[in-house]
């Protein structure tokens, strides 16, 4: 299915995300959040809740995926994109693949992730063979670089009660 890109409500839905990620921190879980959005429509919404949920697998892109899958009832959403507030690690663009997401728009880069703690290069480069994937875009995945797509991590760094990942 083609989409016509929008950048206005790109950016829009990645507010939210974002918004959600700091949310996140706030309630004690991890500095991420993702929208799984179907014809302008939010259809699921989720931040991070490894360390809430002791899960290693409940980052916050699979956690809406999942929530968008039991929603409409199926577990294949062509029709839907995935907004998060940081670049997808391996899983979750694996996740988001198996549910036939077929465009992912991120607002930080991995590098920000990296920077805060959060790096999944090592895995990336056992199941890619480097640290980054080259067809970032065959993948389906854009960044959009917004006001505060750091502040999730900032906030991460500055919260001293916070559980290492």
């Amino acid at each position: 299915m083609s989409y016509a890109v929008n950048e206005v409500t790109d950016r829009a839905f990645l507010d939210q995300a974002v918004q959600l990620a700091v949310e996140s921190i706030e309630n004690g879980g991890g500095p991420f959040g993702a929208l799984v959005v179907r014809g302008g429509e939010v259809v699921a919404r989720a931040a991070n809740r490894v360390t809430l949920d002791c899960d290693p697998t409940a980052h916050a892109e699979v956690l809406a995926i999942r929530m968008a899958a039991r929603d409409l009832a199926t577990p294949h959403l062509p029709d839907t994109i995935l907004y998060a507030s940081c670049e997808p690690c391996p899983m979750c663009l694996a996740a988001a693949h198996w549910a036939r997401i077929p465009r992912i728009v991120f607002a930080a880069s991995q590098e920000t992730a990296n920077r805060a703690g959060f790096a999944d290069g090592n895995i990336a480069e056992q199941l890619y063979g480097q640290v980054h994937p080259v067809r970032i875009r065959e993948l389906g995945l854009s960044q959009i670089d917004i006001e505060g797509s750091g502040a999730p991590f900032l906030a991460w760094l500055v919260k001293h009660d916070r559980q290492p990942y």
